[in-house]
C-alpha cells in the first residue's frame, strides 16, 4: 500500500496524509522517550534491516476504502459540539472474551456486560444492572437455555433484553415478566474486525444504527492473508494522552518492491510485498484511566504465531506499555494542573511529529471543550496516583482479561508448587532414610536434587511475578 487510507465516520475525524517517508537508517517503534521526536509511539534508529514507515493518529478509519485524504482537519459545522455518546466504541477483542461467561466492562462512564448469545449466535451488550433490584448482571451466568441469569434472584433475559422468567412469581397469577420495567437495557452492537462495538445510546432512533452507520473497518485485520496477533490491557491515564482515539501505521522494508521504475527502466516485481501494521485503539473508559486493544496484521511469517504461544507475544508487548505508563501518568496529571485548555502554553511543541497531536488537542478544546462528556457521572477530577506496583500492575490489567496469558500464569504457578513439593520431599527422603538404607552417593544427588528444584522454583516465582504482576520499568538503566 502506498498510503493508509483515512476517511470520515460522520462526526469525528482527522484527515491526515500519509507521506511516504524512505528512511535511509532502520528505524524501528519505541515506546518511550528519546532524541527522535514522535508521539507516543516514536521512532529510534537501530541497526536492522530498513524500513519504509506509513503512519496516520486520527480519529477513526474509514468504513470502506477511498483514495489517499488531503491534510486537512474535518470539523463540525461553526457552534457544533461533538456528540460522545453517538459514537461505534470498541469493548473487546473476541479472543478474548469467554462464551461460557458474562463480561463487566466499563467504556465512556458506562458499566455495560458483554455476553454471547447462543440463540441467535452473536455477541451482545447489555447494561449492567438487573431492573430487580440493579445487582450486577456481569456477576450472573449463561443458563441451559442461553439466557442471562442474574444469580441475586434469578430473574433471566433473552438476547433482546425481555425478561423470560421470575423465579418468584406465581404461575397462575399476572405475567408480571412482560412488563416493560422488567426488561434489560440493550445496546446497539455488533462484531467487525474480530471486535465487539457498541453504541451507548439507548435511544429508540439509534436501534437500528447500524444499517446507516458502521465502525471503522481496517481490511487487513479481516484479510485471511495477513496474521494476526490482538491483545488488551487496561491502562491508568486518559484516552487523550496515548493517541486521538486511533494509532494505524505500516511498516514496509525500505529495499522492497513497490511497483516504482528501477534506475534500469526496467518494471520493479510486486507480486510480494511485505507488510507489517501496528493497529491500537484507545477507549475512554472513566476519567484517568483508558482500555488498549491493539493488533498486528503481517502478511509474512505466518508460522511464527503458530510456533510461539500469544502470552510469549503479551510479555513483550507489555513491557512497551510499561515504558510509557508512569510518564503518561504523571503527564496527564501535571496537564490537568494547568488546565487543559491551556496545555499548548506549558508545553513546547515545536516539531512537524507534534502536528497530530497539536491537530487533535485543538479539536478537543473547539469541539468538546477539552474533555471526554462523563455527562455527570464524574467530577472531571483524576483519582489518586495509586504505589507504583499498583500502578503498573499487570495481572488486574491484562492477564484476567486474556486467556492466553491467563492459561500461562496457572501453569506456571502449578510448576512452582511441583518444584516445591519435590523439593521438601527429596529432602524429606533422604533424611528420614536409615543409615545404610541408601549410599552417601545417592543421598548427596537427593540433597543437590532438592537444592535445585528449590532454587528452580524460586526463579520461576520472579518469573511469574515479573512478567504477570508487577515490572518496574527503569529507563536508567535501559
Amino acid at each position: 500500500m502506498e498510503v493508509l487510507r483515512a476517511s470520515s465516520v460522520p462526526s469525528f475525524h482527522i484527515r491526515t496524509t500519509l507521506d511516504k517517508t524512505k528512511v535511509r537508517r532502520p528505524m524501528f517503534l519505541n515506546f518511550h522517550s528519546n532524541p527522535t521526536p514522535s508521539s507516543t509511539f516514536s521512532l529510534v534508529y537501530k541497526k536492522q534491516s530498513k524500513f519504509k514507515v506509513f503512519n496516520t493518529i486520527s480519529s477513526t478509519v474509514s468504513t470502506e476504502p477511498t483514495n489517499p485524504p488531503e491534510p486537512v482537519l474535518e470539523t463540525h459545522s461553526q457552534g457544533e459540539k461533538f456528540d460522545w455518546y453517538s459514537q461505534w466504541y470498541p469493548v473487546m477483542p473476541i479472543c478474548d472474551l469467554d462464551k461460557r461467561r458474562p463480561h463487566a466492562k466499563k467504556v465512556i462512564g458506562l458499566d455495560v456486560v458483554v455476553w454471547w448469545d447462543r440463540n441467535e449466535e452473536t455477541w451482545k451488550v447489555f447494561d449492567d444492572r438487573c431492573p430487580h433490584r440493579l445487582a450486577p448482571l456481569s456477576e450472573g451466568r449463561i443458563d441451559q437455555w442461553g439466557r442471562l441469569q442474574c444469580v441475586y434472584h434469578g430473574w433471566c433475559f433473552n438476547g433482546s433484553g425481555n425478561c423470560k422468567f421470575i423465579p418468584q412469581a406465581n404461575p397462575d397469577g399476572p405475567p408480571v415478566q412482560t412488563a416493560k420495567k422488567a426488561c434489560v437495557a440493550v445496546y446497539p452492537s455488533t462484531v467487525q474486525n474480530n471486535i465487539v462495538w457498541f453504541w451507548p445510546n439507548l435511544d429508540p432512533r439509534y436501534k437500528d444504527i447500524l444499517v446507516e452507520k458502521k465502525p471503522p473497518y481496517i481490511p487487513e485485520i479481516d484479510d485471511p492473508s495477513y496474521t494476526n496477533l490482538m491483545g488488551n490491557r487496561d491502562i491508568p491515564y486518559g484516552s487523550k494522552f496515548i493517541a486521538p482515539y486511533l494509532f494505524y501505521a505500516c511498516l514496509k522494508p525500505d529495499d522492497q518492491d513497490d511497483g516504482s521504475e528501477s534506475s534500469a527502466g526496467t518494471r520493479k516485481d510486486t507480486s510480494v510485498q511485505q507488510e507489517f501494521f501496528l493497529i491500537f485503539f484507545c477507549i475512554p473508559v472513566s476519567p484517568g484511566s483508558s482500555r488498549l486493544i491493539w493488533s498486528f496484521p503481517r502478511n509474512f511469517g505466518h508460522w511464527i504465531d503458530k510456533v510461539v504461544p500469544r502470552w510469549i507475544f503479551h510479555m513483550g508487548q507489555n513491557l512497551v506499555i510499561d515504558s510509557d505508563l508512569y510518564l503518561l501518568h504523571i503527564e496527564e496529571r501535571k496537564i490537568m494542573d494547568v488546565g487543559p485548555v491551556n496545555w499548548q502554553k506549558a508545553c513546547f511543541v515545536p516539531t512537524k511529529s507534534d502536528a497530530f497531536v497539536i491537530g487533535f488537542r485543538k479539536w478537543l478544546n473547539k469541539y468538546a471543550g477539552g474533555q471526554v462528556d462523563w455527562r455527570g457521572k464524574y467530577s472531571g477530577a483524576l483519582p489518586p496516583t495509586p504505589p507504583r506496583e499498583q500502578l503498573m500492575d499487570r495481572y488486574w490489567s491484562h492477564v484476567v482479561n486474556c486467556p492466553s496469558c491467563s492459561a500461562a500464569y496457572k501453569c506456571f504457578n502449578v510448576l512452582e508448587v511441583v518444584l516445591r513439593v519435590v523439593s521438601v520431599a527429596s529432602i524429606a527422603i533422604a533424611a528420614a532414610a536409615k543409615q545404610g538404607a541408601i549410599s552417601v552417593a545417592v543421598r548427596t544427588t537427593m540433597v543437590l536434587m532438592a537444592v535445585l528444584f528449590y532454587a528452580s522454583s524460586r526463579s520461576l516465582a520472579r518469573f511469574i511475578y515479573k512478567n504477570f504482576h508487577y515490572h518496574d520499568y527503569d529507563h536508567a538503566f535501559r
